[in-house]
């Protein structure tokens, strides 16, 4: 995967101290953990029955609910 994009970020990664490679290895590392326990989430069924269940017994969603269906007469 060599798209111009990411040719120009590794020529400007040439130019950095090792201190701030190392710093930005550290952000990029928490960035890729953080995207995949979302994706994670987001693939994982049971994750997304539980959320479900929470928001059908929450009360402020059952009430937006009825006002929705209030306006559109059902």
């Amino acid at each position: 995967m060599n798209s111009p994009h990411l040719i120009k970020i590794e020529h400007d990664l040439r130019v950095l101290s090792l201190e701030e490679l190392e710093w930005l290895l550290e952000r990029i590392e928490k960035q890729v953990q953080e995207k995949k326990q979302i994706s994670n989430k987001f693939t994982d069924i049971k994750y997304i029955n539980e959320q479900l269940v929470a928001m059908a017994s929450d009360l402020y969603i059952q009430l937006e609910i009825a006002a929705i269906n209030n306006e559109l007469g059902l």
